[in-house]
């Protein structure tokens, strides 16, 4: 099991100066690159629970009525909205925040339901309950797993947990890690088969230098400049330099709420694969980027013009295999050898990373600005970049 010690939050990845409440939302740069407005004509979550399994979720002025209790696993005093750190909270507020007095939500319709966890030097002495949370998430009527947080560590408990959750048909979503420029450790639960992985983009869609990248990244989301709450104090906000792949899961989590609840029809895996179907990118859809994965989710393009194919309700868009059926084993394994998925493969090794640049999006051609990688428009370029220009290599995806 992962201790953790090996379990670090994301979002701290430089001091800033602070802002005030009610001039934070000038800083979402990408609600506007995202057309928020006209996605919320069509979809604002409605419907749709998110698990943020986290260090609590306070009830701040943004999350009246947005938030309910879940269950605490952090060993501390104090309960599921009772968040000793503020990173929880700044989560809750990215996913379904109204902007009353703080951050907007990309799916303030939706709700959000807090499993507590222990993170950070603090807990090192402590036991890790991040299975335990898992599990009573995947046990809660919340459809979305938002897991802000990553280990270098692989746990047995902690993927049989997961097993768990997908067999009870929710979609889970995780950080990739920031520490890309020190040294770039596969990051759990990301690399686990049925976790979408997270990587950090700005508002050109380029990676953030400190994205961790590998096989284990499906997705990007924004997460550069986006701001966070300080501390547990919730008096004011942290400006720029905030974000990381931590506000990166946030975003995709809350990017699932919308199509969700557009679809409420559709299962986990026709959700995932209408996001990958729809995101950005200028490489082939089998040739994942080791930084970008399947590209920039864009919503919109579903929410809004209705693009993108659900496809078949029992297999997994990433593997390609048939997932477990509700109601399986304890351990996550389904009751028969003909429902059952394969075991997860070995996390891809490790690549050289000497002299690679970091993966970019480029601009589109009538070059309208920063911000239009993430826009609704169809023929937007997400190009790969890489040492000698070539694409990433295609990689064995994680099995089921």
């Amino acid at each position: 099991m992962a201790t953790v010690a090996g379990v670090l939050t994301l979002l701290a990845v430089g001091a800033a100066p602070s802002v005030a409440a009610d001039d934070v939302q000038s800083k979402q740069w990408y609600l506007s690159a995202m057309k928020a407005d006209e996605v919320w004509k069509s979809s604002t979550g409605v419907g749709v629970k998110i698990a943020v399994i986290d260090t609590g979720v306070s009830r701040t002025p943004s999350l009246k009525g947005r938030v309910e209790s879940g269950k605490d696993f952090s060993g501390v005093s104090g309960g599921p909205l009772d968040d000793y750190d503020g990173h929880g909270t700044t989560m809750a507020e990215l996913i379904v925040g109204t902007g009353r007095g703080g951050l907007k939500g990309l799916a303030p319709g939706a709700e959000v339901i807090s499993f507590r966890i222990g993170l950070g030097k603090r807990f090192d002495d402590k036991p890790d309950r991040v299975p335990a949370a898992i599990r009573a998430a995947a046990d809660s009527d919340a459809q979305i797993i938002s897991m802000s947080f990553t280990s270098e560590y692989m746990s047995p408990t902690e993927k049989k947990a997961v097993r768990y959750a997908r067999s009870k048909g929710k979609l889970l979503f995780a950080g990739v890690g920031n520490d890309a420029e020190k040294k770039n450790y596969i990051g759990y639960p990301a690399a686990y088969a049925g976790v979408t992985g997270v990587s950090a983009a700005d508002k050109t869609g380029k990676v953030a230098k400190y994205s961790e990248f590998g096989a284990f990244v499906d997705l990007a989301a924004p997460g550069l400049g986006i701001p966070h709450w300080c501390d547990a104090t919730f008096r004011s906000y942290c400006d720029e330099g905030g974000g990381g792949t931590s506000s990166a899961t946030a975003i995709a989590s809350a990017s699932a709420a919308l199509v969700w609840s557009k679809h409420p029809e559709w299962t986990a895996n026709q959700v995932l694969r209408v996001l990958i179907d729809t995101a950005g990118r200028d490489w082939p859809k089998d040739e994942p980027s080791d930084y970008l994965g399947y590209g920039l989710i864009r919503p919109a393009r579903n929410v809004v013009k209705g693009e993108g194919k659900p496809g078949p309700a029992d297999v997994d868009p990433i593997t390609n295999k048939k997932t477990a059926v509700a109601g399986s084993d304890e351990d996550g394994t389904a009751p028969s050898a003909s429902a059952s998925a394969p075991a997860a493969s070995a996390p891809p090794a490790q690549k050289d990373t000497s002299g690679e640049q970091q993966a970019t999006a480029a601009k589109s051609s009538d070059g309208d600005g920063s911000s239009r990688m993430w826009l609704i428009g169809g023929g937007l370029a997400a190009v790969a970049v890489f040492c000698g220009g070539g694409y990433a290599a295609v990689r064995a995806r994680r099995g089921a």
